[in-house]
């Protein structure tokens, strides 16, 4: 079982990066899959989710600027980061969940992980 995470990148404020997750050896489609992320110093944080008829979650702080998105045909998740800020600089992980009733923003909730890609946000 395998998540791997691709996409991340120096760009400058208000620029805009996408980033990718392909899921393998398992069923993804009715997992919920989650992008988290963790700053320098700071706890891990949910950024935005999608269940497996794919509503979606976002914190607040990417409302309006990032849009997550699933391919289950091809075990994939996305997220499109636009209006990007120096906050937003932190490492991204792509996580999955199987099972039902699940808290989306909680990381406990997850079993799958992947290894996380850096993104960096220039002033």
């Amino acid at each position: 079982v395998q998540l791997q995470a691709s996409g991340g990148g120096l760009v400058q404020a208000g620029g805009s990066l996408r980033l990718d997750c392909a899921a393998s050896g398992r069923p993804f489609s009715s997992d919920a899959m989650s992008w988290f992320r963790q700053a320098p110093g700071k706890e891990r944080e949910f950024v935005a989710g999608t269940n497996r008829i794919s509503d979606t979650w976002y914190t607040d702080s990417v409302t309006g600027r990032f849009t997550v998105s699933r391919d289950n045909a091809k075990s994939a998740l996305y997220l499109q980061m636009n209006g990007l800020k120096p906050d937003d600089t932190a490492v991204y992980y792509c996580a999955s969940s199987p099972r039902i009733g699940i808290s989306i923003t909680d990381p406990g909730h997850y079993d799958y992980w992947g290894q996380g890609t850096q993104v960096t946000v220039s002033s």
